[in-house]
């Protein structure tokens, strides 16, 4: 991991990440999509020209770039990317750097009035970080993720995510756990970076009609649109870094609002209401696709699945990837399920075994799982079905909706 692969192409380009405009840079290991999706929306609610970086895509590339709010198109995509190979001459470098380069090139072309960026992992050593002064940066909540690049301990990991902090440039940190905490918090000081953190510098809360936000201003907000109670941290984080913003880019209280609710980012907890996934099972039945793939993302499942309140058993399609601990997200997701059913992803060449995943359900005590070969195939053996979640992967849940169309 290095940036002088991106710096080098980058200055001979002539550094085009200079001319992108207002930038907020967003760090995190889950809620960073969300998060920008909430900015997004709060700053094009405000009449701005929004341009936004995220990462993976889910069905296409192009998902990862947008102008004006507008996925790239294929023309000016191809374009870019022949631009940037012919300067790159064969020169070492990966994909995800050589991607990150021609969005930046991108944004360059056709600058916004603000432009999101999201790292693609970790932070200190990621293609993204090397923008000199945003005008805010973020992180979401640390958990344990790419541990083989990252580190083996929360404070290592949440360490290297810190690394995207500037001097003088505002921090909003979302609710991290203490030894994450403490280790941004000293990048924050060896760095100069002032904090605006989750549970000291601001506040939020769910009421019965909304939010309760307490930071710079107290606020009543509507409830996000996406859903599942882990999106009050992320639509709250994005409220925070809002406040962060320069006079010239300030949103007021209708622009905020109104981005809490318009606010889209698919394979969140997304309903999956027609298509021929969602058509093969019983009348009646929900089927809702959610790409968390880690224990934490887990245990927001499990969450948002206790806030249902009309009974109906909630029976879960499963696959990781074989980078991912299974055990830990099984044990997260255990609370929740009535049946599991462990299947392949042959989109993915990671893709876990369903029979590998099923051994490691049953070594923690889960007794009704099943197996099969892909999504389709496992939908047809759950028995009577009422609430359906595939989860497990974003490879996965990019598969699942080109799939369904």
């Amino acid at each position: 991991m290095s940036l002088g692969r991106v710096e080098r192409l980058l200055a001979a380009l002539g550094a085009p990440q200079d001319a992108i405009g207002p930038t907020i840079h967003v760090a995190g290991t889950n809620g960073k999509g969300s998060t920008v999706a909430y900015l997004r929306a709060m700053a094009e609610a405000a009449g701005l020209r929004v341009n936004a970086y995220t990462s993976p895509h889910l069905v296409r590339f192009n998902e990862r770039i947008r102008i004006a709010g507008a996925t790239i198109d294929d023309a000016e995509l191809a374009e870019l990317l022949a631009d940037v190979e012919r300067v790159n001459a064969g020169a070492p470098i990966t994909f995800f750097e050589i991607t990150t380069v021609a969005a930046f090139l991108a944004f360059a072309r056709r600058p916004a009035d603000l432009t999101l960026l999201e790292v693609g992992m970790g932070g200190r050593l990621d293609a993204t970080n090397v923008i000199r002064a945003p005008v805010a940066c973020v992180i979401t909540p640390v958990s344990f993720d790419h541990m083989d690049y990252l580190g083996d301990t929360l404070g290592a990991i949440a360490g290297e995510k810190a690394g995207i902090l500037k001097p003088g440039v505002p921090a909003v940190i979302a609710h991290q756990p203490p030894e994450a905490a403490t280790a941004i918090a000293a990048r924050a000081i060896a760095t100069g970076a002032p904090l605006f953190r989750a549970g000291r510098e601001w506040h939020v809360c769910a009421n019965g009609e909304g939010l309760s936000y307490r930071g710079v201003h107290m606020r009543t907000l509507p409830f996000p649109a996406l859903p599942g109670p882990h999106q009050i941290l992320n639509a709250a984080t994005a409220v925070a870094t809002a406040e962060m913003l320069p006079g010239n880019l300030r949103l007021d209280a209708t622009a905020i609002a109104a981005g809490l609710v318009r606010a889209e980012w698919p394979a969140r907890l997304q309903r999956l209401t027609a298509g021929p996934l969602a058509s093969s099972l019983p009348a009646g039945c929900e089927l809702w696709l959610d790409g968390g793939h880690n224990e934490d993302g887990a245990r927001a499942i499990a969450a948002w699945a206790a806030t249902l309140r009309d009974g109906a058993p909630l029976d879960i399609v499963l696959a990781l990837r074989s980078t991912k601990r299974a055990e830990p997200v099984l044990e997260a997701l255990r609370p929740a399920l009535r049946h599991l059913v462990c299947v392949g992803n042959p989109a993915d060449p990671v893709a876990s075994p369903p029979g590998m995943l099923a051994d490691a359900a049953r070594r923690i005590g889960m007794t009704s799982v099943r197996e099969a070969p892909d999504v389709a195939a496992g939908l047809l053996l759950l028995d009577a079905p009422r609430r359906v979640l595939i989860c497990g992967s974003l490879y996965l849940a990019g598969a699942v909706l080109a799939d369904n169309g």
